[in-house]
């Protein structure tokens, strides 16, 4: 039992997170590439919209998922 419990573990661990800390995190970014996808869509047919909308959340999911990910860093 051990076993899975530490497939379901591992990970989050090593970036400071719990298990539903990093599911909620893991949701988040995934609904944010999904809202962005669609708006990346509706630029393509019109220029006019959503012009920085992909770049801007490329970039903030960079700094969240790389630069500040791990949670075991940022305690002061």
């Amino acid at each position: 039992m051990q076993f899975i419990s530490e497939k379901f573990t591992k990970h989050p661990n090593s970036v400071g997170e719990s298990y539903f800390e990093h599911l909620f995190a893991a949701f988040s970014f995934g609904f944010n590439m999904i809202c962005s996808g669609f708006a990346c869509i509706l630029h393509g047919i019109f220029p006019f919209l959503y012009i920085k909308t992909g770049s801007n959340t490329i970039t903030q999911l960079h700094n969240n998922m790389v630069i500040n990910r791990d949670k075991r860093n940022n305690s002061i």
